[in-house]
């Protein structure tokens, strides 16, 4: 019987059983699961360990990779340069990036970018993958690359390059890279336990992940799929895993815990309130969130909509019922939502990843226990 740590109160009793039976049936190794309800945490819950030896438990201070649910800060932190008005969602990408404008992309907007409609879904040609580690290497490829796809005409995931696309814009407009301004603006401020990138320091306290053994089925591997996903060099490598956790890619290299992710979607789905505090407005969340594109995603096997940086839920609904919903999912199972109809908010991470790209099955059953309960 595996004993689960935190609290959870007795309205929330399915959900806390929904948690026990993952590890029961061995799909766990260490998770936590944590929701908010308007400014509120109203359940925090972890178990297991956090290495695959099993001699580390997985407590309150374990930080887990969230790999694309870090999307969902970059969203948040474009967010805050438009609702403070050195932004706008309509403006060229090319205004604030001139180089950017190459090779027909002067009219691509920043919002294109944020729902990954501009084509550029990842490098088609072969490349070292290390060049990744290399932040103005990177830029100036995509700065000169085509589009994959008439812009505008669709969307197709950015697994990896949308982090150096948003972060660039935010470069260039605030002055500091995304990592720098979380730590500086958000979670330092408010306490919360996240990172883009990490330092030494804190190596101590991240969960050791259980990959799975196969690959997710993409179910059509066409020019832009291949280029996100399916190359030898669609992802960074050959620096090691140390490297890799220092590189502040807000696309992909998030540490955090679920209490952290879940505040900080709950200040979104509560009016923008976090800790007394406006993070953001709420106008702007309804912009940020609002739909960009929707239709059949020409990288991930879905039909998604997608505002902007944000993924929606009514297209999939990973979520629970709510068409208002949106959050971000990662490689593996993490995950964090924000309700505005019910100012509620939730986030799940683990280390032992499974195969789902979207709507993995055990934070699925998490959140469809808790709208049972309310």
């Amino acid at each position: 019987m595996v004993e689960i740590a935190g609290f959870a109160p007795a309205r929330f009793a399915v959900v806390k059983d929904a948690f026990a039976a993952s590890f029961e049936t061995g799909e766990e190794l260490g998770a936590r699961f944590t929701l908010v309800e308007a400014g509120d945490t109203v359940l925090d819950i972890w178990a297991g360990f956090a290495d695959r030896g099993r001699t580390r438990a997985f407590d309150e201070e374990t930080l887990t990779p969230i790999f694309s649910t870090t999307k969902a800060l970059a969203a948040l932190l474009i967010a805050r340069l438009v609702d403070a008005g050195k932004l706008d969602y309509a403006q060229t990408v090319a205004s604030v990036w001139p180089e950017f404008g190459q090779a027909g992309k002067a009219a691509i907007t920043v919002e294109q970018v944020m729902s990954h409609q501009e084509g550029l879904s990842g490098f088609p040609d072969q490349m070292d993958p290390a060049l990744w580690f290399d932040w103005d290497a990177i830029c100036a490829k995509l700065a000169a690359m085509a589009p994959l796809w008439p812009p505008g005409t669709a969307s197709g995931y950015h697994p990896i390059t949308f982090g150096y696309l948003a972060g660039e814009i935010f470069r260039r407009v605030d002055g500091r890279t995304m990592d720098v301004a979380l730590r500086q603006d958000l979670a330092e401020p408010f306490g919360l336990d996240l990172w883009i990138g990490i330092p030494d320091s804190e190596f101590g306290r991240v969960a050791e992940l259980q990959r799975p053994n196969a690959l997710p089925d993409f179910g059509h591997q066409n020019e832009a799929t291949k280029a996100a996903f399916l190359t030898p060099w669609a992802q960074p490598g050959g620096q090691g895993p140390d490297a890799l956790r220092r590189l502040a890619l807000p696309s992909a290299t998030g540490q955090a815990t679920a209490l952290a992710l879940a505040r900080l979607m709950g200040a979104l789905a509560n009016d923008g309130w976090l800790d007394g505090e406006t993070i953001l407005s709420p106008a702007l969340i309804a912009e940020a969130a609002r739909q960009r594109i929707r239709g059949q995603d020409l990288v991930l096997p879905f039909e998604m909509s997608w505002g902007a940086g944000f993924m929606r839920n009514e297209a999939v609904h990973p979520w629970g019922p709510g068409d208002q919903t949106f959050g971000h999912s990662g490689w593996g199972g993490s995950c964090a939502f924000a309700d505005p109809e019910r100012k509620l908010a939730g986030a799940y991470v683990m280390n032992k990843q499974s195969t789902d790209l979207l709507g993995d099955r055990r934070p699925r059953r998490l959140i469809e226990a808790t709208y049972a309960a309310l």
